[in-house]
Parts: structure tokens; C-alpha cells; sequence
């Protein structure tokens, strides 16, 4: 099969699994901000922003050096023996260390104690799925990864539909019944933490296998090449989720009190609408990381990894033009309470960011393939000290669009940076007027139809089909090649 044919094959199956879980965020929406106000719905968010920072913690990079070491390895079995001892034995650590410190953790994370002991033990089951996932993954079983995850989705989104709205509903057409125990007044931030228990539970008895069938070996020196590779990884990723999460943490120490939790709410649940193009990056990057190291002793990968970029620009500029011009349409689907609309004006920063973030990810493959992972650890901290430094100095001033406006500089300048490092280190014939003119006049566009015509969706529609035509027109022979040719 025609390799670009079966990464874009592949990146699909993925992205159906990596779109499935974030559209639980996105299809949940509607639902807590119909049963919370945006101040209970901002607690909500504040809780989940310390989830993602745990997350990143837990995990310390071992899933990018599992792909790094397990792809160039001929003992296979004591890289996955190895890693899974490593996450098993910190994972282990971390919830004896979580409950002993449970006081002190809540007080530096203002997460209340009735929420804690949940967090604590989701993380430790999402940490023990990581290299699960990242093992299907390498051996290319995108069917099966998909399934799992997707089965998460499924439990998750039920207990939440159960508990948020069916319950209630029992209980008050029926009174007291076999279900009143199950029932609590103002419980819904718990119900949805217990929602993500059961399914993160569930997810982890589907993954044992890999931990039932690994003959356990420990080897200190591949642990510690590993370590070498992963803390970079690590640093990178606790950056970029500073990025991505802080600014909400900071709304709500930096605004009035009285304001600030509604604040957030409102900022998290427009943030929503740029969901399509992360999920788009997101399943883009799931599919090309293992394809990446499988190619990097093949002659000549810079040339794949060049046209695979032009397309993820092609693509990713029609996401940000078509979220843009749809935006009134998707806020009365998914953010259905007019209370929450006044953040809409946030949309096209927050989803050019998310474009600027997917092409980072895309021009990142330099360093992952050189070892040289530690430009990424600094590349992500010049984007975690902008985002700090303009939402510390403006989010007084101007709110949530100090939020936007610092994770847009923030992911630009990463992009940047890491084109500019990769050309002096690893070298990729990117094609700079094609990208240039795809990114820039879709971003003309939709400022066009954003600001200038006032969300018109006839002059939205209208710019959407001049940019299709664009695109069929530059690239529609080439596209037939690649999804047609066997």
C-alpha cells in the first residue's frame, strides 16, 4: 500500500479514537452548562486544568521514549518489560504519597477534599494505561486501540447522561425507590468525577493483558537511556500543558472573586468550539509519531515529512475557515445557554492557535528523530513563560481575551522556534510559499468573515467555496494519486 495512503488510512482509525474521547468534552457541554451555572461549571474546569498538569506529571515522557526505544530495538520485550515497571512502581508512589500529603494537595491545588480522593485515583488509572496504548500503538493495531478507547467514551457519556439527567428524573417522578440511594442534592461535580472513575477503571481491565503476558525484566541501563530521552519530554510536556491550562487557573485567581468562576465557565465553553481542530492535530499527530520512526532510516524521510505537512496545512486551513464561518451555528448546538456567548469573540484566536500548535507538532519531528528532544523541553518553555507573563500582565485588564491572545502568541512563537532550529539541525524541504498561502488566506478569510461581514454565513459560505475550489483546483490531482492509487 502507498505509505502516505496508509498513514492518512491509519491517522483515521486513530483519529476516530482520539475524537471520540475529546467529542466527550465537546458532546458534554450542552449538558453542564444546562444542569450547572457557569460558576459551578467553572469549578468543574479548574478541577480538570489540574487533571491535565497531573497527567503530563505521571506520565514523564515514557510514552515518546517507549516509541524511540521500542522501534529501534531488538529486544523488544524488555522495553515494554522495563517501561511498564517504571510506570507501575511511580504510579504506586504517587497515590501512597497523594493520600498521605491529601491536606497539603488540596491546598495548593484549591481542589476540595471531597473531590480529591477521585482525582487521585483516576490519574493513577490513566498513568497505568500509558504504555498499554502506546504499545498498540508502535505494532500498529489502530482497530483495536480505537475500540478501547471509544468503549470509554461509551461508559463515560452514559454514567454522566445517567446521573446529570435520568436520576434526577426518577427520583422525582417516583420518589423514594431502589434508586434513592444512588441519588444526592447539588452532587453533580462528584457524579461526573464517578463517571470517569468507572470508565477509566473499565479501560485499565481491558489493558491488562500486556501487563499479564510481560515476562518482567528491569533493565537499569535502557531505564536510564529512557530517562535521558523522556526528561526533555517531560519538561516539554509540562509546559505546553501550562499552555494550555494555566489560563484558566489564573482566571480564576486574577479576576474578582465574585465574577471569577462565571468567568472561566464562559471562557472553557466557547474554548469548546476550537475542539475541532485539536481533535484534527491531535489524530494527525497519533497517526504520523509511529510512521515518523519507522521511516527514519529510509532514504530520503525529510521529503515524506515535507508532503506531509503541506497536507496537514491544506487540511488544517479548511478546519479553521469552516469553524469560523460556523461558529454562530455550532454555539446554539453546543453552548446552548445564552449566558455563556458573551466569550464567543475568543473563537478564532483560540482555533488559530490550535492551528499553529498542530503545524508545531508536525515541524517537531527534527528533534524526536535526532535525539535531541531537549529543543523541544526549551521551545515549550519560551511558549509556558509568554503564556504566563501576557496572562499575568493583561487578564486584569481585558479577561478572557488576555487567555487567548497569550496561548496564540505562545504556540506561534513555538512554531516558530521550531522551524527555525530544525533547519539548522535536520534539515526538511518544506514547501514555505505553499504553506504560507493556504495558512495566510484562510486566515484572511476568516477574519473577513469573522469581524469584517459579522459572522454573515452567506459571505461565510460564499468564501468557504472559494477556498474548496482553491484547493481542488492546486491540489486535487495529487490528492486522487495518493487516496486512489494502490
Amino acid at each position: 500500500m502507498n505509505p502516505l495512503k496508509k498513514l492518512f488510512k491509519q491517522t483515521a482509525i486513530y483519529g476516530l479514537a482520539t475524537v471520540l474521547p475529546r467529542m466527550l468534552s465537546f458532546i458534554l457541554v450542552p449538558l453542564y452548562t444546562s444542569v450547572m451555572p457557569p460558576g459551578t461549571y467553572g469549578e468543574v474546569v479548574i478541577i480538570f486544568a489540574w487533571f491535565a498538569i497531573f497527567n503530563v506529571v505521571l506520565a514523564y515522557g515514557m510514552e515518546t521514549a517507549f516509541f524511540r526505544f521500542y522501534n529501534g530495538s531488538d529486544a523488544k520485550s524488555t522495553v515494554v518489560s522495563t517501561s511498564l515497571v517504571s510506570l507501575l512502581v511511580s504510579t504506586l508512589l504517587f497515590v501512597l504519597a497523594a493520600f498521605i500529603f491529601k491536606e497539603q494537595l488540596a491546598t495548593v491545588t484549591v481542589i476540595p477534599k471531597n473531590y480529591l480522593n477521585y482525582v487521585i485515583l483516576i490519574l493513577a488509572l490513566d498513568a497505568l494505561v500509558v504504555v498499554p496504548f502506546a504499545w498498540l500503538r508502535a505494532n500498529e493495531k489502530p482497530m483495536r486501540y480505537a475500540v478501547i478507547k471509544i468503549l470509554n467514551v461509551v461508559i463515560n457519556l452514559g454514567l454522566n447522561l445517567f446521573f446529570l439527567l435520568l436520576l434526577p428524573k426518577i427520583i422525582s417522578e417516583n420518589g423514594e425507590g431502589v434508586l434513592d440511594w444512588m441519588f444526592r442534592e447539588d452532587f453533580e461535580i462528584s457524579y461526573i468525577f464517578i463517571s470517569n472513575l468507572v470508565a477509566s477503571g473499565l479501560t485499565l481491565l481491558l489493558m491488562l493483558g500486556l501487563y499479564f503476558k510481560t515476562n518482567y525484566t528491569f533493565d537499569l541501563d535502557l531505564w536510564k537511556r529512557m530517562m535521558r530521552y523522556a526528561w526533555p519530554v517531560l519538561l516539554a510536556g509540562v509546559a505546553f500543558t501550562i499552555n494550555e491550562v494555566s489560563n484558566r487557573i489564573l482566571l480564576d485567581e486574577l479576576l474578582p472573586a465574585e465574577t471569577a468562576r462565571s468567568e472561566v465557565g464562559k471562557y472553557a465553553a466557547c474554548l469548546k468550539l476550537a475542539l475541532f481542530m485539536t481533535l484534527f492535530a491531535t489524530a494527525f499527530r497519533m497517526g504520523i509519531e509511529p510512521f515518523f520512526f519507522s521511516h527514519a532510516k529510509t532514504e530520503q524521510p525529510q521529503k515524506a515529512y515535507a508532503l506531509i505537512t503541506n497536507y496537514f496545512v491544506i487540511l488544517g486551513s479548511l478546519i479553521l475557515l469552516a469553524v469560523v464561518v460556523y461558529a454562530d451555528v455550532l454555539k446554539v448546538l453546543f453552548v446552548r445557554d445564552e449566558a455563556y456567548w458573551s466569550a464567543m469573540e475568543i473563537v478564532p484566536i483560540i482555533v488559530l492557535a490550535s492551528f499553529c500548535l498542530g503545524i508545531y507538532h508536525n515541524l517537531s519531528v527534527w528533534y524526536k528523530i535526532t535525539d535531541r528532544t531537549k529543543y523541544g523541553a526549551y521551545i515549550s518553555s519560551v511558549g509556558a513563560v509568554l503564556t504566563l507573563v501576557i496572562n499575568l500582565v493583561l487578564i486584569p485588564v481585558i479577561g478572557y481575551m488576555a487567555a487567548a491572545i497569550g496561548t496564540l502568541v505562545a504556540y506561534a512563537t513555538m512554531m516558530c522556534l521550531s522551524y527555525y532550529f530544525g533547519k539548522k539541525h535536520y534539515p526538511i524541504p518544506y514547501n514555505m510559499r505553499k504553506i504560507a498561502f493556504y495558512g495566510g488566506t484562510s486566515i484572511l478569510f476568516s477574519a473577513l468573515s469573522f469581524y469584517v461581514f459579522e459572522r454573515s454565513l452567506i459571505v461565510g459560505n460564499i468564501l468557504l467555496l472559494v477556498f474548496l475550489g482553491l484547493i481542488y483546483k492546486l491540489e486535487g490531482d495529487a490528492l486522487k494519486k495518493i487516496f486512489i492509487k494502490r
